[in-house]
Formats: C-alpha cells, sequence, structure tokens
C-alpha cells in the first residue's frame, strides 16, 4: 500500500478526524491534548484537556466532541515504544468533553449514567439525527477488569443512555451506511460486534445469550482498538499486535493492510474522493497517510 508519513512525536496519537481544510485533528492520550497537523506535519496544540482524550468526532454545531477515559492508563517504555499499562489508582472516572472550535471553550458534557459513573469512554460516532454512540472501555484493577459499555447521548446534555453494558473492553464504534447496524470492537476478545438498531439511539434485543451478533474473531492473539466504516459498509478496524487495519466484511470475511507499529489504533477517511486514508500509530507516535483501495464511508459531520 502507498503510504506517506505525515508527522511524528506525538505522545500516543488516536482519534483522527479529516477536516475540510486538509488538516487532520487527533488526540494525543499520554500528552493529554488535541492537536492540529497540517498537510506539511506541522503540529499545533488546540486544547489542553487533562485526563486522556481518546476518541473525538466533529457534532453537528461544529464542535469537537471528546471521549475522555480520565486517565485510565499507566504508560510504560518498552525499547522505545510506548505502551498503555495498567489503570492508576487514581483513577477515577472519565468523561464526554465538547471543544468549541470558534472560542477554544473546553467543557464537560456528561460523566455519569443513571448514577454510575462513566469509566473510560473511549470512541464515538455521530448519527444522522445528530446523536452519538460512544463506548466505555472499561478500566483494569488490581482484582480484574470493570466492565465496560456502549451508550448513545444528545449533544444538548438533555440524554445519555447505557444500551449495552457488562462488555469486556469495547472500543471502535462505528455505523453502517444505513445506519441500521452499531459496529462495535471489543480490544481483549479480538472480536468485532454488530448490534441492530430498533430506532434512533435505541438497540434492539438481544438475540438469545449473546449482546449482540459476532461479525468475526480474529485468529491467535491480536487485539482490536478504533475503526471507521467503508462507502461500501466493511468495517475497517485498527489492530494491535498484528500492527495495521483489519478490513472486514459484514459476512465476516477480511483481508489485512499491515502498518509499521505493533500498536496502530485509528483510521479515519477523507480527500475528494474519500480514498485518502489517515493511520494512528501509537507505540512509535507517529500519524500516516495512505490511498487506500475503496472509499471511506463519508461522516454526517465536519468542519
Amino acid at each position: 500500500m502507498d503510504m506517506q508519513l505525515v508527522a511524528e512525536g506525538f505522545a500516543f496519537p488516536e482519534g483522527p478526524i479529516a477536516m475540510n481544510d486538509g488538516s487532520v485533528i487527533l488526540t494525543e492520550i499520554k500528552a493529554q491534548r488535541l492537536t492540529r497537523v497540517t498537510p506539511d506535519g506541522t503540529k499545533t496544540t488546540l486544547v489542553e484537556t487533562s485526563g486522556g482524550p481518546n476518541g473525538a468526532a466533529i457534532g453537528p454545531d461544529g464542535a469537537i466532541y471528546i471521549t475522555n477515559n480520565g486517565g485510565s492508563f499507566e504508560w510504560l517504555d518498552n525499547g522505545g515504544l510506548t505502551i498503555p499499562g495498567p489503570t492508576p489508582a487514581s483513577h477515577t472516572g472519565g468523561m464526554i468533553q465538547r471543544f468549541d472550535l470558534a472560542t477554544g471553550k473546553l467543557t464537560t458534557l456528561y460523566d455519569s449514567c443513571d448514577g454510575k459513573r462513566l469509566v473510560g469512554p473511549n470512541d464515538i460516532v455521530f448519527d444522522k439525527s445528530g446523536g452519538f454512540w460512544f463506548s466505555d472501555h472499561g478500566c483494569s484493577t488490581p482484582e480484574g477488569r470493570k466492565f465496560g459499555a456502549l451508550y448513545y447521548a444528545r449533544t444538548d446534555g438533555s440524554h445519555i443512555s447505557r444500551q449495552r453494558d457488562h462488555l469486556i473492553s469495547p472500543n471502535g464504534v462505528g455505523l453502517s451506511p444505513d445506519e441500521k447496524v452499531v459496529y462495535l470492537a471489543d480490544t481483549n476478545l479480538g472480536r468485532l460486534w454488530a448490534f441492530d438498531v430498533a430506532e434512533v439511539g435505541v438497540l434492539g434485543p438481544p438475540a438469545g445469550f449473546a449482546p449482540g451478533r459476532v461479525v468475526a474473531n480474529m485468529p491467535g492473539y491480536q487485539l482490536f482498538d478504533s475503526l471507521a466504516v467503508e462507502a461500501s459498509g466493511k468495517v475497517c478496524v485498527a489492530t494491535i499486535i498484528n500492527g495495521g487495519i483489519t478490513a472486514i466484511d459484514p459476512d465476516g470475511s477480511y483481508e489485512h493492510f499491515a502498518f509499521p507499529d505493533l500498536i496502530v489504533t485509528n483510521i479515519c477517511f477523507g480527500g475528494a474522493d474519500m480514498r485518502d486514508a489517515w493511520v494512528t500509530c501509537s507505540a512509535t507516535g507517529k500519524l500516516f497517510k495512505a490511498r487506500w483501495p475503496r472509499p471511506g464511508l463519508k461522516l454526517n459531520f465536519n468542519a
């Protein structure tokens, strides 16, 4: 695959957004900031977020909505690679933040649902109605894991609902082109789930004992991170250990595109033909741009 290094020196980059002006805005989880990268590789800090800014997306009002895990990782250096480690004892939970690009104001929109604290919000996608689905990755504890969940919320702070609970390690989240399916990647299981949408912001009841439909399980030891969807409906999931992007068809078949990093965390699409793909390679702190073989799905909102 034809790829080029756009910029490096990031502190665990994630959550890339392809902007209309050709720049990319991404999160730096370890550095706790939102950064703009221009096509020539120039980096500008937009805002210091605190916590752990993970996913990011443009909402219907042109603001950036951030899934902040609240600092749910300690950071390890393994031979020069940045590796997310266990959750520090100081971690109390995460939040959904709103960053106004016009004013520079950062606010917290949600930090709980039905009286239960959000643990580690991770990834986010907006539907056509202007609401958003987001994953809560949960976190590690000395005794084991706190479960994660899948949520739906509104940008005005009026509604947040937990649509699936007791998930192992939910990470990447996306919508099928017709928005009838929410896709969710589980990191530790190396699994892509599909959940049928009954109505806007509401999932249909699970069939049987499973919380949703299993689209694909990766063989061997591979971990899943965040994702983006192609215009064709294929789901492109950032893959850890087997570093790269795994493009999964709804029927479960898949192909793998390798990138030069052990921890590939996310992909976004843009450009005139939606075939420009930006990929965050986080262990080495790099952002790559590649020509994808097929166009990505145009997101509902951009700026």
